[in-house]
């Protein structure tokens, strides 16, 4: 293939479709001259005249009869390989499963209010929420999931992504705890209570301990969960204390207190931002099914936690 020229390809199809240099040449945007060189480097490749003078016209060897058709459709099949047509998007006919992954706290609060949007507009789609174990963009590259919403890593630079909100931690300890005698709630009393803590790889140290070691504190950790619920449910029992992110306690609202038995409270240690996004792989990027579900994701989430 190093010494074919598959623009070559283009002007053969339209040279035996005119039957003309001049006619292919006008509809190319190209000389007559122009033309006349490329039919002989097409004479040249072929090891055929292809086109032949028959008195004033130009007529078609039965090589060049033979294989019209084919060069047609090896064209118009390169030209939409090449030039892809958008389709229009008729979301009342769109048949598609996505599969996204998610949090506890993202599903807890953005899953009804998304099956509901997508279910008025495309009623055919189909939603399967996959568990969400770690980070591993392994099935976003192999196309096992179709978006991924959580905290962007650092491991995967050709990931798409798109902010959606903006999280961040609070304090969670059940109603009648120590730490709530005295309504200021110190970094010294705050410190020396005993902790659970979440994390999905089994880490017993976090942005929290971070935060107090570089104001000359440290925290007991006696438990650690894999889910933010896990630690909510252990609080609710125990005298430890947790933190999760306030998305998390977003549907409980005003009745909070009495249907858990629990209180949250302002960490007395800064901690940095959660920044929620929705990621997905490039070959995605055009796909306008999948643009349509990424859009309808972000305002289902402005929407949502501007309530």
């Amino acid at each position: 293939m190093q010494n074919i020229d598959l623009n070559l390809l283009t002007a053969l199809d339209v040279l035996l479709d005119e039957a003309s240099v001049t006619g292919a040449a006008r509809r190319l945007g190209l000389s007559s001259s122009a033309m006349s060189r490329t039919l002989t480097r097409l004479r040249l490749t072929t090891g055929d005249p292809l086109l032949v003078r028959a008195g004033r016209h130009l007529v078609p060897t039965p090589y060049a009869t033979d294989i019209r058709e084919r060069v047609h459709a090896l064209t118009r099949d390169a030209q939409a390989v090449l030039r892809p047509q958008h389709r229009e998007l008729d979301l009342k006919a769109l048949d598609r499963t996505f599969v996204l992954r998610a949090s506890e706290g993202f599903l807890n609060v953005a899953a009804a209010p998304l099956v509901t949007a997508i279910m008025k507009e495309a009623p055919r789609v189909r939603l399967r929420f996959a568990p969400k174990p770690d980070k591993d963009v392994l099935p976003l590259r192999d196309g096992r999931i179709d978006l991924e919403i959580g905290v962007r890593g650092a491991s995967a630079p050709e990931i798409r992504s798109r902010l959606l909100f903006r999280d961040t931690f609070v304090g969670v300890a059940r109603i009648g705890h120590s730490l709530f005698h005295d309504e200021d709630i110190s970094l010294p009393r705050y410190a020396a209570c005993r902790h659970v803590v979440t994390s999905r790889r089994g880490t017993f140290r976090g942005p929290v301990d971070d935060a107090l070691e570089q104001l000359g504190y440290q925290r007991t950790v006696s438990v650690v969960v894999p889910g933010f619920p896990d630690a909510i449910k252990i609080v609710q029992q125990t005298d430890l204390v947790t933190h999760v992110p306030r998305l998390c306690l977003a549907n409980l609202s005003d009745e909070f207190a009495e249907t858990s038995g629990l209180r949250t409270f302002q960490l007395p240690v800064k901690t940095p931002e959660i920044a929620v996004s929705a990621m997905w792989h490039p070959r995605l990027d055009a796909d306008p099914d999948h643009r349509w579900l990424r859009n309808t994701v972000y305002m289902v989430c402005r929407k949502v936690l501007s309530s």
